[in-house]
């Protein structure tokens, strides 16, 4: 069955179990105690701490290793904003973070903090001026994402780390999906990775502060790991983390080219293969084995499931897949569909066989997925009764408020509305993004009695 979800967790690398194993006989002791035992769990202690090190691009005593990639992050916005607390307790971050960095800007802003967010493009990108343009004199920290986690796009890390130096902010850099790939680009004072993200154990974080960085670890005192991380280290899983990225890195440049191709025939041939679709994210300056897409008039939640039984484990940031029924915060800030949305990440080893037979089963899968709902299998003009038409969507989840919509519009003269009636947030996003893929006119969201009504202006 072909696991197409390596974003979410990748796959345990071949060394990385067999340095699990090799460690568990020989660094199951405190590292902190003199005697042999202690001494041969220090040593192995040691040198994975030298070569994951040596992958970042840091010096073994600037890192850290801690219970999670979330701890990592959470550590570090924490210790960056209580060491800069003088400087002022403003923080800055993109819109399309990972929740980890999101949720510790809304703590830090209950706590009496404040917080900006910089918008990104319609490929998930920030404007390195934009980021700039955020930079205030009292900010005490920001945060920038190397590549997201959901539609694959690099960031302009180096570009937007110059402008923080020239201003004297520090830059804390989560690098949980890029690592693995390669170094992060240079200028970063903080970083934070996480290594099931490239196939070492779960339970390992890295977390990395440059020396010279002011930094207070928060939370009772502790002796292990400068403070930064509480509790007994987890040898050999630190042990397996590092022996695997070491291994991923030696294989980067080769599979990265082996993926980025596959990636790129996804890309081409899902919008041939499958009507109204949308393919999300930076075409060219982007993770090499990720691939989002969306698709019109089709239930995220049961899409999933159907591919699921078709033997493809991926994932998705549409709404109807989560359980608060909110649309992916990266997808709502880059202002796409989110309705029907597919996340595609390959790990190390995909065959082109699995890519080829995706291909093959994924029409068919949402050809029927669109039956089930009624969708309408083209959107042509009818004879105009009315210049308005109101849609009464309430109670209705995606992409049900969408589908009515779609066959109502051919019955409005050009320049007549539809005016949409829904109180599903998802509709806030996916009207407007429908509008853009039939090339309809967005008018704009108006206030109801419940929900919202959405109103769209035929123009073709």
């Amino acid at each position: 069955m072909p696991y197409f979800d390596a974003a979410s967790s990748a796959p345990l690398h071949p060394v990385a179990r067999q340095a699990l194993l090799a460690a568990l006989d020989e660094g199951w002791a405190d590292p902190a105690r003199l005697y042999r035992e202690g001494r041969r769990a220090r040593l192995l202690l040691d040198a994975a701490r030298e070569a994951a090190a040596e992958a970042v691009g840091c010096r073994p005593d600037e890192l850290t290793f801690t219970s999670s990639g979330t701890r990592a992050v959470h550590a570090a916005i924490a210790g960056a904003l209580a060491g800069r607390r003088r400087v002022g307790r403003h923080l800055v971050v993109s819109a399309v973070e990972h929740s980890s960095v999101l949720h510790a800007a809304a703590t830090h802003e209950a706590q009496g903090g404040t917080f900006a967010e910089v918008p990104v493009d319609r490929a998930g990108a920030v404007s390195a001026a934009a980021y700039g343009e955020a930079l205030r004199e009292d900010t005490a920290l920001a945060c920038l994402q190397s590549a997201n986690h959901e539609v694959g796009t690099e960031q302009p890390v180096a570009e937007v780390a110059e402008l923080c130096r020239a201003s004297g902010v520090p830059l804390l850099v989560d690098a949980a999906q890029s690592l693995g790939w390669g170094p992060v680009p240079a200028g970063w004072s903080l970083l934070a990775a996480s290594a099931h993200k490239w196939g070492g154990p779960s339970g390992v974080g890295l977390l990395a502060v440059r020396k010279g960085v002011r930094f207070a670890p928060q939370g009772p005192a502790d002796e292990r790991e400068s403070g930064r991380a509480v509790g007994f280290e987890n040898i050999p899983a630190v042990v397996a983390a590092a022996a695997s990225l070491r291994a991923v890195r030696a294989e980067a440049a080769a599979e990265s080219v082996r993926l980025r191709a596959l990636v790129d025939l996804i890309r081409a041939r899902v919008p041939e293969l499958v009507p109204d679709v949308e393919v999300v994210g930076d075409p060219v300056r982007r993770l090499p084995h990720l691939v989002t897409f969306s698709c019109l008039y089709v239930d995220g939640e049961t899409l999933l499931h159907e591919l699921d039984r078709a033997e493809f484990s991926v994932s998705s940031g549409s709404s109807c897949t989560s359980s608060t029924l909110t649309p992916s915060h990266v997808l709502r800030a880059m202002g796409v569909l989110s309705e029907g949305n597919v996340r595609v990440s390959l790990p190390t080893g995909t065959t082109a066989e699995d890519v080829g037979r995706f291909l093959q089963v994924l029409p068919g899968v949402v050809s029927e997925v669109r039956e089930r709902l009624g969708a309408p299998v083209s959107v042509a003009p009818s004879p105009a009764a009315a210049t308005s038409l109101v849609v009464d969507s309430l109670g209705k989840r995606c992409p049900i408020p969408v589908i009515e919509l779609a066959k109502v519009i051919g019955e409005v003269p050009v320049g007549g509305t539809v005016t949409v009636l829904s109180d599903d947030e998802a509709a806030r996003l996916d009207i407007p993004a429908w509008c853009v893929m039939r090339e309809q006119e967005y008018v704009g969201e108006q206030p109801a009695d419940r929900g919202s009504a959405y109103v769209v202006r035929r123009l073709s």
